[in-house]
């Protein structure tokens, strides 16, 4: 008959067995995520698909993303976000990050680029590299995406904020339907802005979550943080969607928020 010190032993070893499998799979096997919203701005029977992408931090998957791209292709996005933090502040080599928005422009020419915190050291550079492969960098600027009659305004800040970026999105309120890129989720959370959707991403969700209390910590914001990841609505009508993203910062750790890009779609 096993003794209780060895059974305690067998089933710590055990615990701690899976919880390393369980990090090691949320970290290295990301998911797609899937949103979905309504809006009267958006024709009856039309749909614009979204996907987001944010928080990379120079991390390559074990296949060497073909998994990633493939979740890409099918999920068939009518245009791709990244919110920032491709790159992680001790990157000096850029070539993979260039080869991963090479290999996303094979599957869709229409990419849009808002820079995250990690980017700003050498952000010139990087922006550069960005706008020769063909992406849209929007930093304090705004395109028009069309999809047959159906326009949608985009909306693009740098991370840092000030005056002139609060009155750039202040009080946008068109017909079209306006969208909001932008790294950091307080500038949404502290601004009463009326775009009607803004994704963001930087809180990592955490990276930690714990059952039923969430987030511990994540940047800018109190401990237990209201505002981690999904979608929040916000007092002046906006939308606020906080992706966790793929990559990690400190340790390649996950708990509870497994790595994701996002499928967002808004219905009519």
């Amino acid at each position: 008959m096993v003794n209780k010190k060895k059974l305690i032993l067998i089933i710590g070893f055990f615990l701690i067995t899976l919880l390393a499998f369980d990090v090691f799979f949320e970290v290295n096997f990301p998911k797609i995520n899937q949103i979905n919203i309504q809006s009267s701005k958006i024709s009856q029977g039309q749909e614009i698909k979204i996907l987001q992408i944010t928080d990379l931090h120079n991390k390559e998957f074990f296949d060497a993303n073909k998994s990633l791209y493939e979740k890409i292709k099918q999920a068939n996005p009518d245009f791709i976000v990244i919110t920032g933090d491709l790159i992680d502040k001790s990157t000096k080599d850029y070539s993979y990050v260039n080869q991963f928005i090479a290999s996303l422009l094979d599957i869709n020419k229409n990419i849009y680029f808002v820079s995250g915190d990690h980017e700003q050291k050498n952000k010139k550079n990087i922006i550069a590299d960005l706008e020769n492969l063909g992406v849209k960098v929007l930093n304090r600027e705004s395109i028009v995406y069309k999809k047959g009659e159906q326009e949608i305004d985009i909306y693009g800040l740098d991370y840092y904020s000030d005056d002139n970026d609060i009155n750039f999105v202040k009080n946008i309120a068109t017909e079209n339907y306006s969208i909001l890129l932008v790294h950091n989720p307080n500038f949404v959370i502290n601004n009463n802005l009326k775009i009607d959707l803004a994704l963001s991403g930087d809180t990592h969700g955490g990276q930690i979550r714990m059952p039923i209390i969430g987030a511990i910590i994540v940047p800018g914001q109190p401990l237990f943080p209201k505002y981690s990841k999904g979608l929040y609505s916000m007092n002046s009508g906006t939308i606020l969607y906080i992706d966790s993203g793929l990559g990690e910062t400190f340790m390649p750790f996950r708990f509870l928020n497994r790595s994701q890009i996002s499928l967002i779609t808004i219905k009519g």
